[in-house]
């Protein structure tokens, strides 16, 4: 990337950006082998994908639609870029059994107060815990809320604190969780 003119992020270790003529840049984003570039200089993109191609294996998907589970849209008129997981979402949703359940208004009740009280004690609860998906659970929050949901950070933070010994309370919390952050994905 750097032979290309690249510079990359302090912030962000996957984004790199180029300068080009007058105030206008190009962002390059990669994530293992998915690559975005965005940029308003025609030329300049079409000059740096050529470029990319001739030292990475790489095709032209054209206008991006899709990227790392999230869905791209666009409104020209009002210059706007939409992202949503709505497909990734429903999947989830799915996995959990939790697509016909009801929705909430916020990730987690103020009525819900979740402590180390609230870890399995018994060898029943402790058993129950190794059926549930807790971990996995936590997983599909944390990516919903990096990308699109960042509403559920104080939550999802909240409940990744039992990720080595949460007890029904915990789950419970989680699901309530997946019923605001993924009901409104």
């Amino acid at each position: 990337m750097k032979t290309q003119g690249c510079i990359r992020s302090n912030e962000d270790m996957s984004l790199y950006t180029k300068k080009c003529p007058g105030e206008r840049s190009i962002m390059l984003i990669l994530y293992i082998h998915h690559m975005l570039i965005v940029g308003k200089n025609k030329d300049e993109l079409s000059l740096l994908k050529k470029n990319l191609s001739q030292t990475f294996d790489m095709k032209d998907l054209g206008d991006a639609k899709h990227i790392l589970c999230r869905c791209i849209t666009r409104d020209r008129s009002k210059r706007c870029i939409y992202l949503s997981q709505a497909e990734y979402i429903s999947k989830v949703l799915k996995r959990f059994n939790m697509e016909n359940a009801k929705s909430l208004s916020t990730p987690l009740p103020t009525y819900v107060k979740l402590s180390m009280c609230d870890c399995p004690t018994s060898d029943e609860d402790k058993e129950f815990m190794t059926k549930v998906p807790y971990q996995s659970a936590i997983g599909s929050l944390m990516y919903a809320m990096v990308a699109t949901r960042w509403n559920a950070t104080f939550a999802v933070g909240a409940v990744s604190q039992f990720m080595s010994n949460s007890g029904k309370k915990h789950w419970d919390a989680v699901k309530l969780i997946l019923r605001e952050v993924f009901m409104f994905g």
